[in-house]
């Protein structure tokens, strides 16, 4: 007999197995996309924004965000998978902030085609270009603050902009527009799983 008077564990509360499997593909492809670096003119980029970001965009908010956490959680505890390797001491790296960018970024994402849908790529590319200013807005405000407070590095306000914004966010808006057609095509599939 069901008491309709008592809560229940529900897909909120738990995580199927599936959804297990699915985070830990994406932290995954997180720590690959860490190592596979393209090679630009200035700022090299790597692919882990991409794999962050698709966490969102098909894993949901919810979901997207404990993958790149899971993932964010196990370089702090040691394993060499950030791109200049893992430990506690990288939160005092100026560039650990987009690692809580990402994680945020992931959950704005995913929370954008949730409410909005998938049904247009003009919807995802808006996702993902929100998500993409998130990253960089969280990223630099700790930069910043880490530089000019914590290691006494100081950094001015133009060069932080410079160096951590103007160069660096062009591949990413490209990874921006990639995502999104990625996405567009994957999407179906895993709802249908």
């Amino acid at each position: 007999m069901k008491n309709s008077g008592t809560k229940t564990l529900n897909s909120y509360s738990v995580l199927k197995t599936k959804d297990i499997v699915l985070c830990g593909l994406f932290i995954a492809l997180i720590a690959v996309g860490a190592f596979i670096k393209v090679p630009v003119p200035v700022v090299p980029f790597t692919l882990q924004f991409l794999f962050t970001m698709l966490a969102g965009l098909l894993l949901g908010s919810r979901l997207g965000a404990v993958a790149v956490g899971g993932y964010t959680l196990l370089g702090l505890v040691g394993l060499p998978i950030f791109a200049e390797g893992g430990g506690l001491w990288y939160i005092l790296k100026p560039s650990f902030g987009y690692m809580l960018g990402f994680i945020l970024g992931a959950y704005v994402t995913g929370l954008i085609v949730e409410k909005k849908g998938t049904g247009k790529i003009s919807t995802i590319l808006v996702a993902n270009f929100v998500g993409l200013f998130i990253v960089y807005f969280v990223g630099m405000v700790y930069y910043y603050i880490i530089c000019n407070f914590v290691i006494n590095t100081p950094i001015a306000l133009w060069p932080l902009f410079l160096y951590c914004f103007l160069l660096a966010v062009p591949g990413d808006i490209c990874l921006c527009i990639l995502g999104a057609f990625i996405a567009k095509r994957l999407r179906p599939v895993l709802m249908g799983m």
